[in-house]
């Protein structure tokens, strides 16, 4: 039987507060109040990571778009999420440390952010954040940019350069890993733990890409990425002594097309990072080889806001030649692969209400020493890293539709109710950790509420 625990109550009275005594409400905020738009220009929802068109651009151009009327002001938001897990099965030990085995209430994560233009030609999305569960303070996804544009025979080009520290964060689809679906989930409950490389390299690198967009049609980006000193992941509290290190440079590519038409949009695209890793940071045994090749489609219909609905879909491919990894005993095959499908669809009713359901499937060689993890929870008994779920969510974002008051570039707000349901966790369906757990004992219910101003 599921219980609510005080700090859960507190955590939802807080975000109900803020609820019946705001108006209406955009994010991020630094950004309304730089462009003057209200938040439902550029977020399908009002709210979050999911782009329209117009929030494409205003990316595309360096976050640097202003209505003229606040240029001196630092552009700083903030962020603050909290929520409550629960999972069908009590996990044995904890959810994590400091929490108990089941129905948790926590706060995911508190974050400060540099957003917006800083010249009429640069701006910057960093993010600072303090993660709830881990107890720690990181520096999360930075986007640094240089925008401009330019006519070439008679063809329009926006062209620019940006810093970052995380593959996909410039990314203006929400195809990809950093931007992609669930945009919040549980820190909390069970998680697959096979990852391809492209999506598990956040905040430990640093690198430069050049990009640009020809006729609002063709996007092209390409640059590198180099893991962070030792002494800078600790830094910035993101270093794992057992996490792979990058030998050298990663070279990062993107390419995308792109058609915006009578309220329909359409995209579609692929990406690719190469990457020569050290596993475990040992550099005596040579490296493996990461080639991870992606694939992905977008659409949406946007002609009308009071009806919005999207399809996206993501492939993902990982080759992999583990070299070094053989030769310590890490892994048991010289050479194999990881598989990744995502597939989502949405609705939503007066950029308010939202509904997503969404599949993912994660399949490929199986791999008796990758994958066994040494824990019975995130292990695969078999050494196979089949995973499959299936996750409905819906949404309520109240605020974020208009830009008439002072309270509107201040605070907004999201709602989300989600299932988590696996078919398969970490290779198997029944009794996936020789412990009697079964894959749909980590389904999970997860209600949150996200709040930025």
């Amino acid at each position: 039987m599921m219980t609510v625990t005080k700090s859960t109550v507190s955590l939802f009275v807080f975000f109900l507060l803020f609820f019946l005594l705001s108006s209406s409400a955009n994010a991020l905020p630094s950004f309304a109040r730089q462009t003057g738009f209200a938040c439902s220009a550029c977020h399908v929802q009002s709210f979050g990571p999911n782009l329209t068109s117009v929030g494409r651009n205003f990316k595309l151009n360096g976050y640097t778009q202003t209505d003229g009327k606040n240029n001196n002001i630092i552009p700083l938001s903030g962020m603050i999420r909290g929520s409550y897990t629960h999972t069908q099965e009590a996990q044995a030990g904890g959810a994590a440390p400091r929490f108990s085995k089941n129905d948790n209430g926590t706060i995911d994560e508190a974050a400060i952010f540099l957003a917006g233009r800083l010249t009429s030609k640069v701006g910057a999305f960093i993010e600072g954040t303090y993660d709830g569960v881990e107890n720690i303070g990181v520096l999360d996804n930075t986007d640094i940019r240089f925008a401009d544009h330019a006519d070439v025979a008679g063809q329009k080009v926006v062209f620019g350069l940006t810093a970052n520290n995380n593959p996909t964060v410039t990314d203006l689809w929400n195809t990809t890993p950093t931007w992609g679906f669930p945009w919040s989930s549980s820190p909390l409950a069970p998680t697959q733990s096979a990852a391809n490389l492209i999506e598990s390299l956040g905040s430990q690198v640093i690198g430069a890409t050049a990009y640009m967009m020809l006729n609002d049609m063709l996007y092209v980006e390409a640059g590198g990425y180099t893991s962070l000193p030792k002494n800078a992941q600790k830094g910035i509290s993101v270093f794992d002594a057992e996490q792979a290190r990058l030998s050298g440079g990663a070279p990062y590519w993107r390419i995308a097309l792109q058609k915006d038409w009578s309220g329909h949009y359409g995209a579609v695209g692929a990406y690719g990072l190469h990457g020569d890793v050290n596993p475990q940071r040992i550099t005596g045994a040579g490296t493996d080889r990461y080639d991870d090749f992606g694939f992905d489609l977008t659409y949406q219909y946007l002609a009308n806001p009071v009806h919005i609905y999207e399809f996206t879909a993501t492939y993902l491919r990982e080759n992999r030649n583990m070299n070094a990894s053989s030769a310590l005993g890490f892994a048991d095959k010289l050479k194999s692969n990881l598989d990744t499908v995502r597939i989502r669809t949405g609705y939503t009713f007066q950029q308010t209400y939202g509904l997503n359901l969404f599949y993912n499937q994660t399949t490929g060689t199986a791999d008796t020493v990758i994958y066994s993890f040494g824990d019975p929870i995130s292990g695969s008994r078999t050494g196979n890293p089949l995973s499959q779920a299936f996750i409905a969510e819906i949404s309520y974002t109240p605020f974020g539709k208009t830009n008439t008051s002072v309270m509107s570039t201040f605070v907004n707000l999201r709602l989300a109710a989600q299932y988590v349901h696996n078919f398969k966790f970490n290779g198997s369906v029944h009794n996936y950790d020789g412990l009697g757990r079964n894959a749909v004992n980590n389904d999970a219910f997860y209600l949150n509420g996200w709040l930025a101003f």
